[in-house]
């Protein structure tokens, strides 16, 4: 990832040193901000970083797709997800981040610097960091960051992320149920300006848009 991801220095899986498991991997410059002057040239540079992490070769990594789906049953498009989620699971893998979003990449000066928080990597189609991360920058900014994004990752990629309309479903109905849970993250990050009824209704309104949008290409 040339320097965007820390590189890992000891570790004592045994806590034989440090009294618990413990890793030592290097610093990073920069820091996470998810507050940017330009919430849609950010959104870009997080769509071209995850083309490069996604070009990463990788095996061996536990399949993150065994453990992504919840079954929120009353969530809107959960009628859907039970009889079309199952096809994202038959997408190619690539080396995932799986928890992909503003809060885990570091800035500085308006420039992407690196990508923290690597214990879920997995191997899961590219859709789920894709979607993951669409639906935290509906959040944070709105569906335009969602969409400079989703742009900016297919140029780098030079390819279309499959099945998109479904992908952004499965994000909104595995956290129908805890997108206000989010909010504490929000807030340490200094979007003190959101509350959990914001939360919901960008997240509502996201899923009315989603929905729409895959009805309209089935």
């Amino acid at each position: 990832m040339d320097g965007w991801a820390p590189r890992l220095l000891d570790a004592d899986p045994d806590a034989e040193r440090f009294g618990e498991p413990a890793t030592l991997i290097t610093r990073l410059p920069g820091r996470a901000d998810i507050t940017p002057a330009s919430p849609e040239t950010a959104a870009a540079q997080l769509g071209r970083a995850l083309a490069r992490i996604h070009a990463v070769p990788l095996t061996g990594l536990r399949d993150g797709m065994e453990a992504a789906t919840r079954s929120d049953t009353d969530a809107p498009a959960a009628a859907i997800m039970a009889t079309h989620g199952p096809l994202l699971a038959e997408e190619p893998r690539v080396l995932t981040h799986y928890d992909f979003w503003s809060g885990n990449v570091l800035w500085q000066d308006d420039q992407l610097t690196g990508i923290v928080d690597w214990s879920g990597a997995s191997l899961a189609p590219r859709g789920f960091d894709v979607s993951w991360c669409r639906l935290d920058l509906v959040l944070l900014h709105g569906p335009f960051a969602a969409e400079a994004f989703l742009s900016a990752y297919e140029e780098a990629s030079g390819m279309p992320v499959p099945s998109m309309a479904l992908w952004d479903l499965f994000a909104l109905t595995n956290s129908h149920r805890s997108v206000e849970t989010w909010l504490p993250n929000y807030h340490d990050l200094g979007r003190t300006d959101l509350t959990t009824a914001e939360l919901r209704r960008r997240h509502t309104a996201w899923t009315d848009d989603c929905l729409a949008s895959y009805r309209e290409r089935t």
